[in-house]
C-alpha cells in the first residue's frame, strides 16, 4: 500500500472489547434513494483479515451488522445497510467517529458532481497539496454547507499504469494489435491485475481530503475508460478480445463493482436494474428526484456505446421515473459536444491516426456511432417534453468545464453541464482552442433541435482550462448550478 493510503487510515473501535485497530479505507457512503421519511444508503470500510468489524450505529434506528463483501489480498472488504431519516440531516457512528449526513429529500438539498481524478501516468507520486488541492477545497465547502450527494461521472481511478502490473500484461500492451490474440493471460497476471486494481481504490479512498467527503456524502458512480484502461472499448475486437484484454476487464469489473458500487455478481444493489449484469447502469429515486446513470462502458464496442441492455435499462428506467421528478442523467462523456466528423475525417487519412482514433470514437459525436447519438438524444427530449420537470446532463471525461444546451421542439432548452476533471491537471490552451472552434458550427443531429455551446457565467471562452468541479443548489423546484474553478473561483449561478 501506498504512503498515502496508509496515512489516511481511521482508527474504528470496538465498543464491546474497547480496542481498535486502523481501517486501511472507509467508511465509504453510497447512495441507495430513499422516500420522505427514509433515506436508504450503504457503507463500506476495509480491514485488515481478522480484525472484525464493529457495529454501525445510526443516530435513529437499529444498530447496522456489517457482511463480508470481499476478503482480497489480506484484507477484508465490509459492507453496512442503514437508513437515516430522510426528512432532516442526521447521522452515524462507526468506531469512534460520528459522520454527519445531510438530507437528500431537503428542498434545498446541494449535489456535487465530480470526475477525473487522476492522471495517466504517476498519479498517486503527485504532491497531495498539488493532486488534492480542488478535494481539499470542495471538503472545505462541504464542512460550511454540506453536500447531500456527490456524483462521480467517471474516470474515479486511473488505471492505465495496470498495463505493467505483470511481464506478459506488458508483452501484451507492446505487442502488434493482431498478435495480442496469441499472449495467454495465467493465473498469475490475473492475480498481479486485479492486486493492481484493489490497491489503486485503496490508494484513492485513503487519501485525507477524498476520505473526509466519501465519509459523510453518499456518492454515485459510474465508470469510464481509465478505470479499467484508456479507450476501453473503442480499440479493435482484436484487442478487445484477446485474452488478456476480457481478463483486464474482468478484474476491473469486479473492482468497480466493489468499490464504486459497493456490490458484486452475487449480490447486486437494487440500484442496478439490469440483474444480468451484462450492463451497470444505474436508477436512484429520491423525492422529487432521479439520477439515472447509463453504463457506456460495459457493452461499448468500436462501433457501439451500449448493447442491448444498456438500451433496455435506459428505456425502461425512463419510463418508469414519475413525471414530477427532476431527472439528472450521468453521461460518462457529454452527449452535446462540437463537430467531430471534420476531425476525424482529417485522422482518416494521417499515418498515426490510430494514435486519436479511440479518443474520437469515445465520444457520442463520432460519426459511428450517430444512429445511437440520435437514439439518446430522442429519449431525453422525450422524456423532457412529456414530463413534468426538466431533466439535466451532467458530464465530465474532457479535463475542461464548459456548458451546452438543446433547443427542443416545444421551446424548452435541454441542459448540459460539464465538470472535468478534479484532479487531472488542466491540458494545454490548444486543446480548448480546437474545441471552441468546432463548437463554432453547431450540431444538430436532431431535425429543429439544433445544439449550441456556450461559455460558463462570467467566462468569456466556450471551454474552461482549469480543474473543477461542479454544484447543483435546489430550492423547491428550482436547480441552479456553479462551477468552482481552480484558479477563477465561483462562476456567477446558472438558473436551469
Amino acid at each position: 500500500m501506498s504512503a498515502t493510503a496508509e496515512a489516511g487510515r481511521t482508527m474504528i473501535g470496538d465498543h464491546s472489547t474497547g480496542t481498535a485497530t486502523a481501517a486501511i479505507a472507509g467508511p465509504i457512503l453510497y447512495a441507495r434513494g430513499g422516500d420522505g421519511e427514509r433515506h436508504d444508503l450503504a457503507a463500506l470500510l476495509v480491514l485488515p483479515d481478522g480484525i472484525g468489524a464493529p457495529e454501525l450505529l445510526p443516530d435513529s434506528g437499529d444498530p447496522a451488522r456489517p457482511i463480508v463483501l470481499a476478503t482480497c489480498f489480506g484484507r477484508t472488504v465490509w459492507r453496512y445497510d442503514f437508513s437515516l431519516p430522510a426528512d432532516r440531516d442526521s447521522a452515524y457512528r462507526l468506531g469512534g467517529e460520528r459522520f454527519t449526513v445531510a438530507s437528500p429529500a431537503a428542498s434545498d438539498r446541494r449535489i456535487v458532481y465530480v470526475s477525473c481524478n487522476g492522471q495517466e501516468t504517476g498519479d498517486l507520486d503527485r504532491l497531495d497539496t498539488e493532486r488534492d488541492a480542488m478535494w481539499e477545497r470542495l471538503a472545505a465547502e462541504h464542512r460550511r454547507t454540506p453536500f447531500a450527494l456527490m456524483l462521480q461521472g467517471g474516470d474515479q481511478l486511473y488505471a492505465d499504469d495496470v498495463l505493467l502490473a505483470h511481464p506478459s500484461v506488458e508483452r501484451w500492451a507492446a505487442a502488434p494489435r493482431d498478435a495480442r490474440g496469441d499472449i495467454g493471460f495465467e493465473p498469475e497476471a490475473d492475480a498481479a491485475v486485479r492486486r493492481f486494481y484493489f490497491e489503486r481504490y485503496l490508494g484513492n479512498f485513503g487519501r485525507t481530503a477524498m476520505r473526509t467527503v466519501a465519509a459523510e456524502v453518499p456518492s454515485v458512480m459510474m465508470w469510464d475508460d481509465h478505470d479499467i484502461i484508456d479507450g476501453w472499448g473503442s480499440h479493435p475486437g482484436a484487442l478487445l478480445d484477446s485474452p488478456v484484454g476480457r481478463g483486464l476487464f474482468a478484474a476491473a469489473r469486479d473492482m468497480f463493482l466493489l468499490f464504486q458500487v459497493a456490490g458484486s455478481d452475487a449480490a447486486l444493489p437494487a440500484t442496478v436494474p439490469d440483474r444480468s449484469g451484462a450492463t451497470l447502469g444505474l436508477a436512484i429515486g429520491f423525492p422529487g428526484l432521479t439520477i439515472l446513470a447509463p453504463d457506456l462502458r460495459s457493452e461499448r464496442r468500436p462501433d457501439q456505446v451500449m448493447g442491448s441492455a444498456g438500451w433496455s435499462f435506459l428505456e425502461s428506467a425512463l419510463a418508469a421515473t414519475p413525471a414530477r421528478n427532476r431527472v439528472l442523467m450521468m453521461s460518462s462523456v457529454p452527449a452535446l459536444g462540437p463537430r467531430l466528423s471534420w476531425v476525424e475525417a482529417v485522422a482518416d487519412m494521417l499515418p498515426v491516426r490510430n494514435k486519436y482514433e479511440d479518443d474520437m470514437r469515445d465520444q457520442w459525436q463520432s460519426r459511428v456511432h450517430r444512429d445511437e447519438w440520435i437514439r439518446f438524444l430522442s429519449l431525453l427530449a422525450a422524456r423532457q417534453e412529456a414530463a413534468d420537470q426538466p431533466l439535466t446532463l451532467v458530464s465530465g471525461e474532457i479535463h475542461l468545464a464548459t456548458r451546452g444546451e438543446m433547443r427542443l421542439t416545444d421551446g424548452s432548452q435541454l441542459h448540459q453541464l460539464v465538470a472535468s476533471g478534479i484532479s487531472h491537471p488542466a491540458p494545454s490552451r490548444s486543446y480548448p482552442m480546437l474545441l471552441g472552434f468546432l463548437a463554432r458550427f453547431g450540431q444538430s443531429p436532431l431535425p429543429g433541435q439544433p445544439i449550441r455551446l456556450h461559455p460558463l457565467p462570467g467566462q468569456r471562452w466556450t471551454y474552461v482550462a482549469e480543474r473543477n468541479y461542479l454544484v447543483l443548489s435546489f430550492e423547491e423546484e428550482a436547480l441552479q448550478a456553479e462551477w468552482e474553478l481552480e484558479r477563477g473561483g465561483r462562476t456567477p449561478p446558472l438558473a436551469l
